[in-house]
């Protein structure tokens, strides 16, 4: 497997410096055919190239491609382009068998050109396979992913709605009420993360003891990573097993990080990733799931719509029109849920016990 991502990492290369040079010399741009159509001629050059499955390498030409698409894509949007890059040693980590080449027998898989290699299978096959994509990752574990077309399986129908406002003091409030807290996964493993990159950097480039210290660093990025990803997909799948309607807000997060006091807890909480999630499994479940402007939902008092500037310290919302005193990101989430249920031709819901009987 190892020698397989060897061998995609140098035909990435070729295939990326075969492009830019054409275009240099000659102003004409190679298609993602017209390179595949040189692999008869490439294999006699580099007899290596035989020991990887046909479609493997076809699907590195897919790669390339889809990496200029994209640059030009961004060229056209005039955004920051973003040239595709050579693949450095360790910076090629997966390859893909799209069609076939592969099979799945008990507590083993058997992939074409490489042998069978024993795998934990962590849940049973459902549906058609359609591509196997092996991945290496930086701590040395291997993993083989499977791609299935089936059928959506579809939830018993729910008449309960909920708006979702995220946060950084809890991870997110819904209308209901209730409270989902911010874990902090980053911030709690953030000492011994610091003390892992120091201990890296007193180790001199290419020796043993570096890679074993840049293990260890990787080893807590991958922690904490696996514990967020964790927490996302349970909270969004007890979501979407309760509410048939979910509001949430449609958040720029790329925009909001540019905060530099709250850059790293914004990263940290992830909610573009819970927010994905939320989004797939609704989708598999029948459920609706509505993206909402989150512009003035705190601002504006949920009982009245009334509407107030709050400075992001004020935690409290305190209507001066109607009285209403409640949480602020609780407001928040009332407001989504009715905007949410407006863009559905749904124009009022009944206020919670805790809004009709709440007041200064």
């Amino acid at each position: 497997m190892q020698n397989t991502l060897d061998e995609c990492r140098w035909l990435y290369n070729h295939l990326l410096e075969q492009r830019k040079t054409v275009w240099e010399e000659r102003q004409e741009s190679l298609s993602m055919y017209d390179q595949i159509n040189m692999f008869p001629a490439l294999k006699k050059e580099r007899p290596s190239l035989t020991t990887v499955h046909s479609q493997i390498l076809q699907n590195v030409a897919m790669r390339i491609d889809l990496a200029f698409k994209a640059f030009f894509r961004r060229v056209k949007a005039g955004e920051k382009p973003g040239y595709p890059r050579f693949r450095g040693a360790g910076w090629y980590d997966s390859f893909t068998y799209p069609q076939g080449g592969y099979s799945i027998n008990s507590n083993k898989v058997t992939l074409s050109k490489i042998g069978t290699v024993k795998a934990v299978i962590h849940r049973p096959i459902e549906g058609k396979i359609k591509t196997c994509c092996v991945r290496h990752t930086s701590t040395g574990k291997w993993f083989v992913s499977f791609a299935c077309e089936m059928e959506d399986q579809l939830l018993p129908q729910s008449s309960e709605a909920v708006g979702i406002d995220v946060g950084l003091i809890n991870f997110a409030t819904l209308s209901t009420g209730e409270t989902l807290p911010n874990p902090r996964f980053f911030r709690s493993d953030e000492k011994a993360l610091a003390k892992a990159q120091r201990n890296l950097s007193k180790e001199e480039k290419g020796t043993p003891t570096r890679r074993k210290r840049r293990r260890v660093v990787a080893h807590i990025h991958e922690r904490i990573s696996n514990r967020r990803t964790d927490f996302a997909h349970q909270n969004s799948r007890r979501i979407v097993n309760r509410f048939g309607v979910i509001a949430v807000e449609d958040l720029n997060i790329n925009q909001m990080r540019h905060n530099h006091c709250l850059a790293k807890s914004i990263s940290d909480v992830a909610w573009g990733q819970f927010a994905q999630y939320l989004d797939y499994k609704a989708e598999n479940a029948g459920r609706q799931l509505i993206r909402v402007n989150p512009a003035y939902t705190s601002q504006t008092c949920s009982r009245c719509g009334y509407r107030q500037v709050k400075k992001l310290s004020e935690r409290i919302h305190h209507c001066s029109s109607c009285g209403l005193e409640l949480d602020r990101d609780l407001n928040a989430s009332i407001n989504i849920l009715a905007l949410g249920l407006k863009s559905i031709g749904i124009q009022s819901i009944e206020a919670p016990e805790f809004i009709r009987g709440s007041s200064h």
